[in-house]
């Protein structure tokens, strides 16, 4: 069989759909962006237009992909997305309720959980089975977008396990799901990652069980040797350290590699694009490479709470150290110093020691809050040559749908660095005090706060 052809992979993102066509050799050969809302209607809410986000979306960015394709029609499209996330649909498979997100107190859980983020997707359904118990259907975002490009209304075993304890590894648990006033056929079919699970009408193109975002993006980024970091800038901003076996850190998780027996640590922080955006619409513009190094404010970045390692929806921001002297770039320059401090801080809380940084997302198209991470830590950062990481991760599983490939470990070949930046000398005395204040602020000691990472 020819390894040739293009797969298609669509990430359902915060703030849009993207979408890559991709060769054997994971180049890029088309794209697609379909921006969509994200809906804050209170300060402890996170949610989409499920319709137009979750179905509408992928569908468009498929059309918008089609044009540009040359050759034979696509081997395969995949479907990656953000996780928890969960909506009711009809019986035609529509939404009709709003699309609930990671974060939204909707999904608030009492007492421990065996991962902070985990039951979050339980309480949604608690949620949306009493405000939609008419519902054919409960659905995360993926289960939304795979039956409107198929008809298929399937998600994979990770985003399943994201819904404990509603999914007991194996199955929908049906006790778990009755408690929370639904049944286990209201939830979508689950599917290994990278298997076929349908078709799309009227072509060839087969229908593959994508996963879950941070892991499609993980797979094409590189960073799988002991001490690589990993930093997905999305609206979530997320950071993992690969270490050579799981062990457990307070505040921080620690989930496996894709090659085992290896780990990850470290977890998801609200000091991605979430914050950086909301500053964008609140201050006026200016240029932060113009500012004087010594000559910048301190941000505590908590505008929506924080998750790692705080876990805590009821922290919010604060702005330290500003006077009538400071101006815009010095303000956008303290944001992404912030961003840039929740790295440093989540690296140095994993205890393992630091080899590279490979930056990854939408977010790297951000000179300065790449410039600000390197400042921040101290390291060389390496930015990733596809800006859509999840939607290239994606598309490999695709190809494993297809029958093209038959590993996870060999996505590693399609990752590509396409530049690197380097820390500012003139900015390290600078901004390792600024680090000190934010931890401070934070009232979280580091393990290494007067060292280079």
């Amino acid at each position: 069989m020819s390894r040739n052809g293009v797969t298609i992979g669509i990430d359902i993102g915060t703030t849009a759909v993207k979408a890559v066509a991709a060769d054997a050799d994971g180049r890029v050969t088309a794209r697609a962006r379909i921006p969509h809302q994200v809906r804050v209607p209170t300060p402890n809410r996170l949610e989409h237009d499920a319709d137009e986000a979750w179905r509408r979306g992928p569908l468009a960015a498929l059309d918008q992909l089609r044009p540009l394709l040359s050759g034979p029609e696509p081997r395969a499209v995949a479907v990656s997305a953000m996780v928890p996330s969960l909506t009711a649909v009809d019986a035609a498979g529509r939404p009709f309720m709003p699309g609930l997100l990671y974060g939204d107190e909707r999904g608030r859980v009492d007492g421990d959980q065996p991962l902070p983020a985990l039951g979050e997707a339980a309480e949604f359904l608690r949620w949306m089975a009493v405000e939609a118990p008419e519902a054919a259907g409960y659905w995360p975002a993926p289960a939304v977008a795979n039956h409107a490009l198929a008809g298929e209304a399937v998600i994979d075993f990770a985003t399943a396990a994201t819904s404990y304890p509603l999914f007991d590894g194996t199955g929908w648990n049906r006790e778990a799901c009755a408690e929370r006033g639904a049944t286990a056929a209201q939830l979508p079919r689950v599917e290994t990652i990278g298997a076929a699970a349908g078709q799309l009408p009227g072509t060839r193109t087969v229908l593959a069980t994508g996963a879950v975002d941070a892991l499609c993006e993980q797979m094409v980024a590189g960073a799988d040797r002991d001490g690589e970091v990993l930093v997905m800038c999305g609206t979530t901003l997320i950071v993992w350290v690969t270490v050579p076996e799981a062990r457990q850190v307070p505040g921080l998780w620690t989930i496996p590699h894709t090659k085992a027996p290896k780990s990850q640590i470290g977890g998801a922080s609200n000091a991605g694009g979430l914050f950086l955006g909301w500053v964008d619409r609140v201050i006026g513009p200016g240029d932060p490479a113009s500012v004087d190094p010594r000559r910048v404010p301190v941000w505590s970045p908590y505008i929506r709470g924080e998750r790692t390692p705080f876990h805590d929806p009821d922290r919010r921001a604060v702005l330290d150290g500003v006077d009538l002297t400071h101006g815009p770039a010095a303000l956008r320059r303290a944001a992404y110093e912030a961003s840039g401090f929740v790295v440093r801080q989540l690296i140095e809380l994993s205890g393992a020691p630091v080899s590279r940084i490979v930056a990854t997302g939408g977010g790297t198209r951000l000179q300065p809050w790449m410039q600000a991470i390197a400042d921040a830590t101290g390291r060389p950062v390496e930015v990733s040559g596809v800006a859509e990481g999840a939607a290239l991760g994606a598309a490999f599983l695709g190809r494993m749908a297809a029958g093209l490939e038959t590993s996870i470990a060999d996505a590693a070949r399609w990752a590509r660095t396409e530049r690197i930046v380097d820390p500012d000398r003139a900015w390290a005395t600078p901004v390792q005090d600024r680090y000190r204040r934010f931890l401070e602020l934070g009232d979280w000691p580091s393990r290494a706060s007067d060292s280079r990472i």
